[in-house]
């Protein structure tokens, strides 16, 4: 077994509460080699996307402080540069989170430049979309499935043809069934945001992480209250189950 792989299994063997690593197999049950990320270079920079579920109450005047936990937030990207950090001391990693809340995918565009490209990041999370479609039905935006397509499809091209060489890992957004911000026409109306994010990294050949069968799969052990009680931003548990996905799907 490789150091990569030992660091991978360790870090999801050795994590707290017994049943979640069955949940994470049970939704991602294999790797994609060809897409995975092969490895972790020397000096890598690494740099986490999104919204509120990626901002995480991080601290925007601390913002390049790297590897800081106030700079991380409290949520997946912080657990997850965590783990990233302890296994890899040796590849002097530098890990960010741009992520804010509220933020739909032309939002992202608008400071993509100061907050993606100038950091030059050879690994580029991104999970975005909730708001694309929550945002509809609470704030009066006026986007639409294909506004949402059209967008993220543009974010990814430019985003290749800027970053040479970037490895883009698109995670899929999500809901927890039951949580109290959902009513009951989100599971089949927000599906196609889902459906559209994992098109996307199939025709850009991006590292996909599969977040709402890893929710579907959580929801057999608890309920909504106990993964993220509004269905939307996931609580300790959850973030820790998102991070585990993460590192299964992406290393």
């Amino acid at each position: 077994m490789n150091r990569r792989n030992f660091f991978k299994k360790t870090v999801i063997a050795g994590s707290g509460a017994i049943f979640i690593p069955e949940i994470v197999n049970a939704a991602i049950p294999g790797i994609n080699a060809e897409n995975a990320v092969a490895g972790l270079k020397h000096n890598a920079v690494i740099l986490f996307q999104g919204d509120s579920i990626t901002d995480a109450g991080r601290k925007r005047e601390v913002e390049n402080d790297v590897n800081s936990q106030a700079m991380l937030g409290n949520g997946y990207a912080m657990l997850t540069a965590a783990g990233l950090l302890a296994g890899n001391p040796e590849h002097s990693l530098k890990i960010y989170n741009r992520g804010i809340s509220g933020n739909k995918v032309f939002q992202l565009q608008e400071r993509w430049e100061k907050d993606c490209l100038n950091l030059k990041p050879d690994v580029l999370s991104i999970l975005i979309g909730v708001n694309d479609y929550w945002h509809t039905k609470t704030g009066g935006y006026q986007g639409t499935l294909a506004k949402y397509n059209a967008d993220l499809r543009d974010l990814i091209a430019s985003t290749k043809k800027e970053l040479s060489g970037v490895k883009i890992v698109l995670c899929e957004p999500f809901i927890i069934a039951g949580g109290t911000a959902l009513d009951e026409t989100w599971e089949a109306d927000f599906a196609g945001y889902r459906d559209i994010a994992k098109q996307i990294a199939k025709d850009f050949n991006l590292v996909f992480v599969p977040f709402q069968k890893v929710f579907n799969e959580a929801l057999k052990k608890a309920p909504a209250a106990y993964w993220g009680k509004d269905g939307v931003h996931p609580s300790l548990a959850g973030a820790e189950l998102m991070s585990l996905a993460w590192l299964k799907a992406v290393l």
